[in-house]
């Protein structure tokens, strides 16, 4: 196999990595950010090494909003 034809394999590879990374955070959100949560915790244990803690970090999905149990639409009034 030569060089140029290895070449095209890997930007083909990560080309269909790019898209199918895409389509699952699109798609299926939930499971994204359960899935960077089960990356990122054992990284950020205190016993980890620097570079490691901040891979986690990085990882981490951001920590949602506390919610009520109101939507953001603002048209939540007092119950009649």
């Amino acid at each position: 196999m030569d060089a140029a034809l290895l070449a095209q394999y890997l930007v083909i590879a990560l080309a269909v990595s790019a898209s199918a990374g895409y389509v699952a955070r699109r798609q299926f959100p939930d499971a994204v950010r359960r899935l960077r949560v089960r990356l990122a915790v054992p990284l950020l244990r205190a016993q980890q090494p620097g570079w490691l803690h901040r891979l986690g970090v990085r990882i981490a999905p951001a920590p949602r909003a506390a919610q009520d149990g109101c939507g953001t639409c603002g048209g939540c009034g007092p119950a009649h």
